[in-house]
Formats: C-alpha cells, sequence, structure tokens
C-alpha cells in the first residue's frame, strides 16, 4: 500500500476492503516488509490489538576493499574502492490498533502474506479466544495461545535490555512531562505492578525466573465499573476525561476537614485524604460526575500505590513499574499513582512507566515462538525511521494527539550485528548518562539544535544524491529521505519526549537511520576517500617534522596537531561551509584557527606531567574523522604512545556516519601507513597496535553499547588510559562520563552557538586530562557545558 493512501485513511485498499474513515494514520506504512514477514504473535486486550512479526530486510550497505598496491602506482590513484552491496537484516514489526479495524486490517495482511512457511500465530491477551476463529480463517495460521503473564514479563525484560530510554517518571506539569531513566546494566530484580481489571504484582529475579507476589482485586475495571455506575459514563476514555476535569475534594473528607486543620502529632497535613467519598453522604447536596470520577480515581489509585510499596518493602526492591490497561498512557492515571508512590515511600521509590507497555504482551508472545532462533542473544536498537514513538499525554500540550482512537502506533526494533556492552571502565555503569545536554528540558538548546538540523536538511539531501552518481533514481530516494527526516523534526518539536531523552545524539541517529531507510548507507563515502588519499601523500613529511623537535615541543606539536586534524568535520556546518568554498583549506590552516592557550578547558600542563611518567600500559583510543584528522591527527599521536612503550587500541565505529572512519576503512588505513613507518608496521607485527569496531554507527559515543569483542580487549589489554576525540563523542556526549582509569577528553568546538554557551568562541579548544576518583587529581577546575 502507497504511503499516500495510508496516510489518507479513506482511500480504497482494494476493491473490497477500505479503512474506516475515522481512522487516523501517520504519514507512514503501516505493515511494512510483509512479503518477507514470518512469525507473527498477536495480542488482543479489551479494546486494542497489538500485532507482532519478524521479517528480513533488505539494504543497500557500503563495502570498501583495498586496491592491490604492489604494482607499481601511478600519481592519483584511489588507495581503494567503493562499492555498494545488497545485504539482509533482521527486523521486528511491532503495531497496536484498535480492535474495530481488526478485520481489516487482517484481510490487508492476508493479502499482502507471501510467505507461506509460516503456519501458527501465537497469541496472548483476553480477546485470543475471543478472535481465535477469525484470526484462523482470514490468515490460515493456526492460533496458539501462550500465557499472558509470561509474555508481559518477557516483553517487559526485552525493553529495558534493549532499548535505553525505556523507563521514564512522569512529571506533570513540568517543561517535558517525561523524565527518562538510564536503564541499569543489570535490569534484575524489579516488581511490576500491571493494573488490568485487578491487580497482578510481580516480583522478577531473571530472565526466566518470576513469580506473582501479590494483588488485589480493586483495580481498572473497580475504576470502570464504579465510575459507571455513579456516572452513567459507559467509556473508559471519557471516564478519565471527566476525572481530569474533576475537583475530588467537592467529595472526599480530608483531615482538615474533621481536624479543622492539620493533625501535628501523628504528621497528617490538612490537605491529606482522610476518607474517600466521604462527603457524599451530606443529605441534599448533589456532586458532579467529575468530582465523583477524581475521588474514584484517587480511592483506587491510592489503594495500588500503597500496595506496591508494601510489597516493594517486602521484597526490599527499588525498581517498580507500572504497566497494563489502566495505565495505558493516561497522563491522569500516571500522576495519581506517582503521587501516591511517593507519598507512602516518602520519596524513596520512583513510579516507573514505560514507552511501549502497551507492546509487552505481544512482544512477549512473539519472543516464545522465536524461541529456536534465540533472539535474546542478539542486541536489537530502536529503528526511530520506522517508528511512531510515544504521543503526548497532556491534553492541554496536544488535543489532536490525545485522541487516542483510530491511531495506528509503530515500533520497529532492528537486530544488531554486534552484542553491546557496557565499557569495563565505566566508573559506576548504573549512573553514566552518555548525553551532555537534554534537550527535552532545555528549551533553548532544543530550538537551536532543531533549527540547526533543518537548515542542514539540505546539504546532507545533495551529499547523498553525489554519493550515488550511477543510480538515476537517487535524487527520488533523497527526497523521500528529506520529507521523512522533516517530518521526524516537526513531530520532535512538538513531542520532543517521542524517542526518550531528546538529545543532539538522538537528532543525528535519526537522520541516519532515515538515510539507512532510503538505502543511502554512507554520503560521505566519496569524501571520506578523496580526503584519505590526500592525506596519506603527508604522512611521513608530518612525521619527519615532529622527530626534528624536541620532546617538550613534540608532545605539544602532536596535541595541536590532533586538533588541528578534528576541525576536518563535514557534521559542523562552519567547517563544511569553509571546506566547500575553500578546496585548498588544509591541516596548516586548520592550525592556525584554534585559539591560543589558555584554551577553553585546558589540562594539556597536567598531561605533560604525566607523560613525563612510566607509560601508560595500553591505550583506548576512540577515534573520529577520515582524512586528516585520523591520519595527520591520530596515527603520529599513537605512533609517540607506541615509542612509549604503550599499547594501543584503535576503536572506530562499526557502520558509516557522516564523514567518521569505519574499522574496514580504517583497516585499509593502518596497512598503507604501516608501509610507509617502521613504527607503526612493527606495531601491528607484533600486535601491539590493534584495531576494534566500536559497535556505534553514530556520531557521537555511548559507553554502555559498545561491541562486546572490544570490551573483552579492553580487560584482556589491561586499559588504564582511555582517549576520545571529537565533539560528538567528546562534547555531545562523555562530557561528564567518569571512568575508572585516566582519560583524555579532546574536541574543537566547531558551532558558534555552542562555543558561545561555553563561554569560548568559534574553534575554542577543550582538552580535558581526568584521573580517577579517589586518585590525586591534576585537571583544572570543573568546567561547566550547560550554564548554572
Amino acid at each position: 500500500m502507497s504511503t499516500s493512501k495510508m496516510a489518507a485513511g479513506c482511500e480504497r485498499v482494494d476493491s473490497s476492503h477500505s479503512m474506516d474513515k475515522s481512522i487516523t494514520l501517520p504519514p507512514d506504512e503501516i505493515f511494512r516488509n510483509l512479503e518477507n514477514a514470518k512469525r507473527f504473535a498477536i495480542d488482543i486486550g479489551g479494546s486494542l490489538t497489538k500485532l507482532a512479526y519478524y521479517s528480513t530486510v533488505q539494504h543497500k550497505v557500503a563495502k570498501v576493499r583495498s586496491f592491490d598496491h604492489t604494482a607499481k602506482e601511478t600519481e592519483g590513484d584511489p588507495l581503494y574502492e567503493i562499492s555498494m552491496q545488497e545485504e539482509v537484516s533482521a527486523r521486528l514489526h511491532f503495531i497496536k490498533f484498535e480492535n474495530a479495524y481488526i478485520e481489516t486490517c487482517l484481510d490487508f495482511i492476508k493479502d499482502h502474506l507471501v510467505n507461506t512457511d509460516t503456519k501458527v500465530i501465537k497469541a496472548t491477551g483476553g480477546g485470543a479466544h475471543k478472535f481465535k476463529d477469525l484470526i484462523e480463517k482470514k490468515l490460515k495460521l493456526r492460533v496458539d495461545k501462550e500465557d499472558e503473564m509470561t509474555c508481559l514479563i518477557k516483553g517487559c525484560n526485552f525493553v529495558l535490555r534493549n532499548i535505553t530510554h525505556e523507563a521514564f517518571v512522569y512529571v506533570k506539569h513540568a517543561d517535558s512531562e517525561f523524565r527518562f531513566q538510564n536503564t541499569h546494566p543489570d535490569i534484575f530484580p524489579y516488581l511490576l505492578i500491571n493494573i488490568g481489571s485487578g491487580v497482578s504484582i510481580f516480583k522478577v529475579e531473571s530472565e526466566d525466573t518470576f513469580e506473582r507476589v501479590g494483588g488485589s482485586s480493586i483495580g481498572g475495571g473497580t475504576f470502570w465499573g464504579l465510575g459507571a455506575l455513579l456516572t452513567k459514563t459507559k467509556r473508559f476514555d471519557e471516564l478519565l476525561q471527566l476525572a481530569s476535569k474533576g475537583q475530588h475534594t467537592n467529595v472526599d473528607m480530608l483531615v482538615k476537614d474533621i481536624y479543622g486543620g492539620s493533625y501535628g502529632s501523628l504528621g497528617l497535613t490538612g490537605d491529606l485524604i482522610a476518607s474517600s467519598f466521604g462527603k457524599s453522604a451530606t443529605p441534599d447536596k448533589e456532586f458532579s460526575k467529575e468530582d465523583m470520577a477524581k475521588s474514584l480515581l484517587h480511592m483506587i489509585s491510592n489503594d495500588i500505590g500503597q500496595l506496591a510499596c508494601l510489597y516493594a518493602r517486602l521484597h526490599n526492591l527499588t525498581r517498580v513499574y507500572f504497566g497494563g490497561f489502566f495505565i495505558r498512557g493516561h497522563p491522569v492515571t500516571m500522576h495519581t499513582i506517582t503521587y501516591s508512590i511517593n507519598f507512602f515511600t516518602k520519596g524513596e521509590v520512583q513510579a516507573l512507566f514505560l514507552r511501549h507497555e502497551g507492546y509487552l504482551g505481544t512482544i512477549g508472545a512473539f519472543l516464545k515462538g522465536a524461541e529456536e532462533d534465540n533472539p535474546n542473544q542478539y542486541s536489537w536498537g530502536e529503528n526511530y525511521a520506522g517508528s511512531s514513538g510515544l504521543m503526548s499525554t497532556s491534553p492541554d500540550l496536544n488535543p489532536m494527539q490525545r485522541a487516542r482512537s483510530g491511531t495506528f502506533d509503530m515500533l520497529e526494533m532492528d537486530r544488531l550485528e554486534r552484542q553491546l556492552v557496557n565499557l569495563p571502565l565505566l566508573q559506576d555503569p548504573s549512573s553514566y548518562i552518555p548525553d551532555t545536554v537534554d534537550l527535552s528540558e532545555d528549551a533553548l538548546a532544543r530550538e537551536y539544535w532543531l533549527y540547526c538540523f533543518e537548515e542542514a536538511l539540505d546539504g546532507v539531501v545533495k551529499r547523498a544524491v553525489a554519493s550515488q552518481p550511477d543510480l538515476p533514481e537517487a535524487a527520488e530516494r533523497a527526497e523521500k529521505f528529506r520529507h521523512k527526516y522533516q517530518h521526524k523534526l516537526q513531530t520532535l518539536r512538538h513531542q520532543p519526549f517521542a524517542y526518550g531523552s531528546l538529545t543532539v545524539r538522538s537528532l543525528l541517529d535519526t537522520r541516519e537511520h532515515c538515510l539507512n531507510e532510503f538505502n543511502f548507507p554512507d554520503p560521505y563515502s566519496k569524501i571520506k576517500q578523496g580526503e584519505n588519499d590526500m592525506a596519506l601523500k603527508y604522512f611521513q613529511k608530518a612525521v619527519k617534522s615532529l622527530e626534528e623537535l624536541s620532546w617538550e615541543q613534540r608532545q605539544f606539536a602532536l596535541v595541536r596537531g590532533l586538533l588541528a586534524g578534528n576541525v576536518f568535520d563535514w557534521g559542523a556546518k562552519a567547517v563544511s561551509d569553509v571546506l566547500e568554498s575553500d578546496p585548498e583549506f588544509g591541516f596548516e590552516h586548520a592550525k592556525l584557527q584554534l585559539e591560543e592557550r589558555p584554551w577553553l578547558v585546558d589540562a594539556y600542563d597536567q598531561w605533560l606531567e604525566r607523560l613525563k611518567g612510566p607509560p601508560h600500559k595500553c591505550a583506548l583510543f576512540f577515534v573520529d574523522n577520515s582524512g586528516i584528522d585520523i591520519i595527520l591527527g591520530v596515527f603520529p599521536f599513537v605512533r609517540e604512545l607506541l615509542c612509549r612503550g604503550t599499547e594501543v587500541v584503535l576503536a572506530s565505529n562499526s557502520s558509516p556516519a557522516l564523514n567518521d572512519v569505519t574499522n574496514s576503512e580504517l583497516q585499509i588505513l593502518t596497512e598503507r601507513i604501516a608501509a610507509m613507518d617502521l613504527v607503526i608496521q612493527s606495531a601491528v607485527k607484533e600486535d601491539r597496535l590493534t584495531l576494534v569496531q566500536s559497535g556505534s554507527s553514530s556520531p557521537c559515543l555511548d559507553l554502555s553499547r559498545l561491541d562486546k569483542v572490544l570490551a573483552g580487549v579492553v580487560r584482556e589489554r589491561h586499559v588504564d588510559l582511555v582517549i576520545i576525540e571529537g565533539m560528538g563523542r567528546a562534547i555531545h556526549t562523555n562530557y561528564y562520563a567518569i571512568l575508572s582509569c585516566e582519560s583524555l577528553k579532546m574536541a574543537v568546538i566547531k558551532n558558534s552557538w555552542l562555543a558561545d554557551r561555553l563561554g569560548g568562541k568559534l574553534f575554542s579548544v577543550v582538552f580535558k586530562y581526568e584521573v580517577p576518583p579517589g586518585h590525586k587529581t591534576t585537571t583544572l577546575d570543573h568546567v561547566p557545558v550547560t550554564p548554572s
């Protein structure tokens, strides 16, 4: 089905079926890639259906292959060739829609389903029995029922493990209603409070170990049933809407209504509810539907909150997640539950909600059906290009988004090539936050960066088309990319919390996802190729000039060269404008652009003193850009470390992002440099210089999601120095990261607005040398990245 037809929501799908006119659909295809779909699962609740399936996605990847340089080379011969190849990867699709449209959706799936190997659909939820015959008739699949609670917990484990900003705290009336929590490396143990018709409380201790430790018959069904009797309102959402407008103090008896004020000796404030519905016995007084609905909501939420707190204390658990039909992203219920938990635990326990709470059952049912493939052995990542994101819950902020009825929500998860784990050198993985600024909570910064990404869009489109000159349809695909990314930026302007905390990293990653969606895997491939070829010609000259310097002069020249190399960043508009207008702009020009010392953040003197001491055992270097940066900046610096007796591990991106060097490109560059330089050559041969994939495909760096192989190398080599280079990796992310070993964080600020915020100017330098807490520090006073 075409995007336009799905967006319209009222055009005919085929001659016999049409989507109901009341359905509101986002401007994306809904049931994507059905021709390659298999392993279906479905979770049918009282009002919503959640469908899951696995598909294989074919997409283009940019591959580099070294030319044979044994023969005599001619001037202008490129170092390597670039080719576009097709690869197949795995994707999970989750779609949520109202039960009223189940037959239409099943018809659409039936008409587009090509894979006939699928014989079974895993099903869970109360409606699975009701719709069993319809599903089997339409899809010709046998319905295999799975235990609802097992599926719920399997799904919860999966999203907590694979989606970084899955859990959030709800804060009513805040600039950002959602305060996302970084997932703890070890997600267990936790308490899951599932509020459906009644309440079930589960203690989850591991992937397969959980027990129902308690529950209550007073839950969402109670609220709905009593609410219907009191207000004559039959729809659950309408009942909540009434409650949102009500004033419970008109119905509830408060402490001050009994004692005239607070009850000081018992520590009870006057505004506390002493008796739910206590005023309703007043003779000859009428109470509004809104006030009664609000009182009822408070009564049930407080009961559930107290119950949750008692079980959390009984089992000594601080992580308490809430889900179920009663929650379902409703602001009123999230607020009342949050208030109740805060009151009964005196703020010691937070009520945590889940961004994809509605999908837990179907994710779990899918995992049960896919156990032979063991999906839990892989790491998965949310595909922002194909996911709806979290809608606003605030009726005031976004009235159109609040009407959930008839809306199709989507979540897509891509299987990652590498299994991702924490960097073992994080001081405290549970408190590590990669991003320096949360744009969800900083309106000025949010508006600036959204504007920046919108302004850069023309350049990205142009670069994407230029990277595929032999493909005439590239221009059309680039326009589709532009449309999709513009739509994502507009969504994020109104719903900055859609994909978790909004950060510069998430904006960059969303752009990369959209580029990949339209088969632009490496728009900067030709630029990188040309810059690598050019920089290699100057490598030996650069090394020779460094060797002519005294030891102390050379150390400063190496750092200055590394910083100058980092100027060559096509992701920074101030730099890309210069590089496009002045092709002659080179390494020496970049050095002249750098600010003179003292730098904005300047710990160079402490670093120099450290170099006078014993060498580090092994340095882990997270590298940044191709061309001058890696060849004339990083390699001379690495060469000096090797000469000192320090082993070096170079960690580069597993796949392309902007003009960042990838692992496959770095392998070829290292081989070529080794042929020119005996120090590099011997280090490679003796395994003192190692190249490892970071597991990342982002211009930024999340140290909690790194390639498992890299983590193993860090342990084996006993890394005692971590070097992080570049604005994306050392400023936008990891500026505040605390490591258990020495670290260098280096970057040139190539954005005027950010430089101004930091108290500097364009091309200001950040050079942070940090030692682990508890050791004698040699860093300068802390310089904040955001104003106080």
